[in-house]
């Protein structure tokens, strides 16, 4: 189905090296997409040479406006943004930083914002619709323990993409989200593997599909949301979790 085709679109995804990331740059590809990603360090060697990469680190304030002209310098006709950069730095909130606070609040929500303002204003003055998708979490909807600034952080994005929604509508730029739930990437993997046989058994009776997620389960929606199948799809979010919040105690 045409619908579904991303030929002759240009995209520019955040925290694309590794993980959700560059297997939403890469689903992007596969549909026809030109694809600009990005990532904390220099391009990492396993990076398929047909895409670009800018380093870059968001925590620098500065970083935004200079990533979203570096993409448009290398594709001018950039036309979607997937926001999707974000980490965890969270201690129990009784020993919790106000440096490592500002930090989740500066990467997670901060720059995202910046980078959409700055995608949108370009688009706006060349008079171009887009799409702009940005990934929350099932945590912006759920508390987890000694998760405080980042579940505060995805929270804000669930209401960051309804907003940014109703105010780019004239604009002719749709903005959307995902929310994915447990996804096996390098991240979740830090705390996941030391734990494997109680936590994961624990996970895969709460998951109603009965298994942790790959990061290629999430591309297939950023694929949808950017195209004119979902060209009448805006300020909505994408649950990816495997039924993980619908039910509300899990197989026993």
């Amino acid at each position: 189905m045409k619908a579904f085709s991303l030929e002759g679109r240009a995209a520019l995804v955040t925290g694309s090296s590794q993980g959700i990331g560059l297997a939403v740059a890469l689903g992007l590809h596969e549909a026809g997409a030109r694809v600009v990603c990005h990532g904390l360090q220099e391009r990492p060697a396993e990076l398929p040479e047909y895409v670009s990469y800018v380093p870059c680190d968001l925590l620098d304030p500065s970083s935004p406006n200079a990533l979203v002209e570096r993409a448009f310098a290398l594709q001018p006709a950039l036309d979607i943004l997937v926001c999707n950069a974000g980490s965890f730095f969270d201690l129990p909130p009784l020993e919790m930083t106000r440096e490592r606070w500002d930090k989740t609040m500066q990467l997670n929500l901060t720059s995202t914002f910046f980078i959409v303002q700055a995608f949108a204003k370009r688009l706006a003055a060349e008079k171009r619709s887009g799409s702009i998708v940005i990934t929350s979490s099932t945590n912006g909807f759920q508390g987890e323990a000694d998760s405080c600034a980042y579940d505060a952080s995805k929270g804000a994005l669930v209401m960051l993409i309804r907003s940014l929604a109703v105010s780019l509508a004239d604009h002719g730029i749709r903005v959307n989200g995902i929310a994915p739930g447990l996804i096996r990437t390098p991240l979740t993997s830090t705390w996941m593997e030391p734990r494997a046989h109680d936590l994961l058994k624990h996970y895969e009776k709460k998951i109603l599909l009965g298994k942790v997620g790959k990061p290629d389960d999430c591309a297939g929606a950023v694929v949808f949301l950017c195209s004119d199948a979902a060209s009448y799809v805006t300020g909505e979010i994408i649950v990816i979790d495997g039924g993980l919040t619908v039910a509300q105690i899990g197989r026993m």
